[in-house]
């Protein structure tokens, strides 16, 4: 079973009055990439929150947001009026607001530092988020995961689809590789016996024999062929494995990027056998091939 890197997880709770709500969104990354937003006062919440993301999750680019919804009078700013009336006054100095030119508006005075104070409970409620958002993030990335493995169940369906392709197209290569040096033996052959008989001579044996050893040991694919057929049994035994949480043993891994990997090795051996064969029956095999291959590299980049 694999995973798919696309996704979306999301989770409310309601605690004490106060509500509060967060989402986990991931896109396909080569790495893992977190993006957190909470609202400014649970901000310091940031850093703990991505330990605890990547504990769960290894690939994609995630964005996690958070909201915190208080009606309560407590969660209230209170305002410093000694603060405010000191700006007022520091205002009513200058020349502008003097000479009645330029109004005093209260509102922008507010954002000034020192002017809004936050609730005299605030760490606790920084305790009360924290133990809130932790649990909230654990359900978003359980149901993040339920997503990833729907879409991964569809992506594992395609991936065995090209698998399958290249095999049969893998045995039909296999099988008529033999016939290939055969043919060239009986062309080579038939060509020297006619040339020979126009110039009235006769070829000897082994210098035929010679030019097709040559030939033969020059488009040899079969070690292409042994690598190619063991590159399929690590890929299906890639696409068998069962992913976990992150960092929870190698066979939990996930295989995104293993896949990544394997499929250039894949193609790489595709490309020599196209190299080597000048043969039809064999290039329109590997033509096949390398486009199941080119097929399992799309996937494979979103693949967790």
């Amino acid at each position: 079973m694999i995973r798919s890197m696309t996704g979306f997880g999301e989770a409310s709770s309601e605690s004490a009055g106060v509500h509060y709500f967060l989402e986990v969104r991931s896109l396909n990354n080569r790495y893992l990439k977190a993006a957190i937003r909470l609202p400014e006062e649970f901000q310091g919440l940031e850093a703990e929150i991505e330990v605890a993301l990547r504990a769960r999750l290894t690939r994609g680019s995630v964005t996690v947001a958070g909201s915190c919804t208080d009606p309560s009078a407590s969660a209230a700013f209170t305002i410093n009026h000694h603060a405010l009336s000191s700006y007022i006054e520091q205002l009513k100095s200058t020349k502008q607001v003097a000479s009645g030119d330029v109004k005093i508006d209260i509102g922008p005075l507010l954002s000034l530092p020192g002017v809004l104070q936050p609730p005299a409970d605030e760490e606790a409620r920084l305790d009360h988020a924290r133990a809130a958002f932790m649990g909230l993030l654990e359900k978003s990335c359980t149901n993040l995961e339920k997503m990833r493995e729907r879409e991964g169940d569809m992506l594992l369906k395609d991936l065995l689809a090209q698998r399958d392709t290249i095999i049969t197209q893998l045995e039909i290569v296999k099988q008529h590789a033999p016939k290939v040096v055969s043919d060239f033996e009986a062309r080579l052959r038939q060509r020297m016996a006619t040339l020979m008989t126009e110039m009235g001579m006769q070829a000897a044996p082994v210098d035929i024999v010679r030019e097709i050893a040559a030939w033969a040991e020059k488009t040899d694919i079969s070690e292409e062929i042994t690598r190619l057929s063991g590159h399929m049994e690590h890929f299906t035994d890639l696409l068998a494995r069962k992913p976990g949480p992150a960092g929870k043993g190698a066979d939990a891994k996930p295989v995104g990027r293993t896949l990544d990997f394997l499929a250039q090795e894949m193609l790489r051996e595709a490309n020599t056998m196209a190299s080597k064969s000048n043969d039809a029956v064999i290039s329109r095999a590997i033509v096949e091939v390398k486009g199941a291959i080119d097929r399992i590299k799309e996937q494979a980049a979103n693949v967790e």
